[in-house]
């Protein structure tokens, strides 16, 4: 079975698609997440990770790579971990610069994600600062409202806003490349 039969068998319930899941992706995932924390934690977050696709299986769309996808399930996981100590002193940008071959950059060119992030305005306008906060740092909605001095609502209608924003020049990108939407 390739990754997305498996995801899909463990979507059904499979514990053995679980296990092979588990065996082909912890080994690199591990790998990666050792640079930036240490053992113990290494393994608290593959765990929480698997238990993560276990749970979100069925929600699973082959837009992307299942190693990409569980890689963002893992960084989400080492986020989580990091906040509950307290402030975040860690940059997370260093797990994305473990990410790899398997990373989302292999799915979309970072010229064009680039360009797509441009289109949220400069660092430091609104939307993109809301953006960066709750979806590059992983920070919760009222931590983020707290940092901009906004209600929380104004940060969800700011991060909602970025978010189609950026689909549209990304399928834009895609449409003008000759790709399809």
């Amino acid at each position: 079975m390739d990754d997305v039969e498996l995801v899909a068998a463990v979507a059904a319930g499979s514990d053995s698609a679980l296990r092979t899941l588990f065996g082909q992706h912890a080994p690199w995932l591990a790998a990666r997440l050792r640079a930036a924390l240490d053992a113990a934690d290494v393994e608290d977050v593959i765990q929480e990770t698997f238990i993560a696709v276990w749970r979100g299986a069925a929600g699973y769309r082959p837009v992307a790579p299942v190693g990409a996808w569980i890689w963002g399930i893992a960084r989400h996981q080492a986020a989580l971990l990091l906040r509950r100590r307290g402030p975040v002193t860690f940059a997370l940008a260093a797990l994305d610069e473990m990410a790899g071959p398997d990373s989302v950059e292999t799915v979309v060119d970072q010229a064009e994600l680039d360009a797509a992030v441009a289109t949220l305005g400069p660092p430091g306008s609104p939307d993109r600062e809301a953006w960066r906060l709750v979806h590059v740092e992983d920070r919760p909605v009222a931590e983020a409202a707290v940092l901009l001095g906004v209600p929380a609502g104004t940060v969800k209608s700011r991060v909602h806003r970025a978010r189609r924003l950026l689909r549209l020049a990304l399928r834009r990108e895609t449409t003008v490349d000759g790709g399809t939407q």
